[in-house]
């Protein structure tokens, strides 16, 4: 038999807890000395112990729990049962990561109010120009929704202009449009490329420009403003650029697009992304 001390060791649980369980009637000993009053426990009942504290951790009181496992929870359904609570534990943490991403970028907005140059903001116009692109749903506009998404998308559609020799005729640009009959955002990855490409559905490299579209951006009056760093930090220069355009009497014609002009993993120096905010003319 198993002292108290023992079982609590081997049970992974406190003296203390046992001592409860034991009040409660919860989980008394096997044995009681009638002199000294010390508890053992047989080996048997860690069974019990187990399904207790895994009982506890899933969120039932602990008179739930008497009832559950004193109407014999096979250890079929109590495994089910932590499976589930597993998911819902994991689904929980994955929700409040992102909770957490969401407050520190925020806070990185905040901490950079009024910090932020306006000097490098112009209004050009840009030209129209083709594009290869690959598209995808995102959740929102927030980086944190558009990072895991857009990097993939720009990965396939570099590795099918590779594979077709098609050449990339300029930096590559992401736009956004409003989603059709849904909520969220609708990315899409571009490359510029020369104006008489053909993409070959048919030919040896199919499988390469499958899903690949050629479009063309059209021409646009645009803010722009140069936005130096990763892209999960970019809000505090989305928003120095909004705040000018507002102040300056212009008024924006839609989602800004974004053209990388330095970037890459390992770089010495910061990523280089011009953001182009097109407005309203005429």
């Amino acid at each position: 038999m198993f002292s108290i001390g023992d079982f609590a060791r081997t049970g992974r649980v406190s003296v203390r807890m046992l001592r409860h369980y034991d009040a409660i009637g919860l989980l008394p000993p096997a044995r009681v000395d009638p002199v000294t009053g010390y508890r053992w426990y047989d080996p048997d009942q860690l069974a019990r112990l187990n399904r207790i504290v895994a009982l506890k951790d899933l969120g039932f009181t602990l008179d739930q729990v008497a009832v559950m496992v004193d109407g014999t929870i096979d250890a079929t359904e109590l495994r089910g049962m932590l499976r589930l609570r597993r998911l819902e534990l994991r689904e929980q943490i994955a929700a409040d990561t992102a909770r957490l991403a969401r407050v520190e970028a925020r806070l990185r907005v905040i901490e950079k109010e009024d910090a932020m140059s306006t000097a490098e903001i112009t209004i050009k116009t840009v030209p129209a120009t083709w594009v290869a692109e690959l598209s995808a749903p995102v959740a929102g506009f927030e980086p944190q929704h558009i990072t895991p998404v857009l990097g993939p998308l720009f990965d396939r559609l570099m590795a099918g202009l590779e594979a077709t020799g098609i050449p990339c005729a300029g930096a590559p640009i992401a736009y956004y449009e409003d989603a059709v009959d849904a909520d969220g955002l609708t990315v899409h990855a571009c490359a510029p490329v020369p104006e008489d490409t053909r993409l070959d559905s048919e030919g040896p490299d199919s499988d390469a420009v499958d899903h690949l579209t050629l479009t063309r951006l059209p021409a646009i009056t645009a803010a722009t403003i140069l936005h130096r760093g990763v892209m999960d930090d970019v809000m505090p220069t989305i928003q120095t650029l909004g705040q000018w355009i507002g102040e300056h009497g212009h008024r924006s014609a839609g989602y800004n697009r974004e053209v990388y002009l330095r970037y890459g993993e390992g770089m010495p120096e910061p990523w280089e992304t011009e953001l182009q905010e097109p407005l309203i003319t005429g």
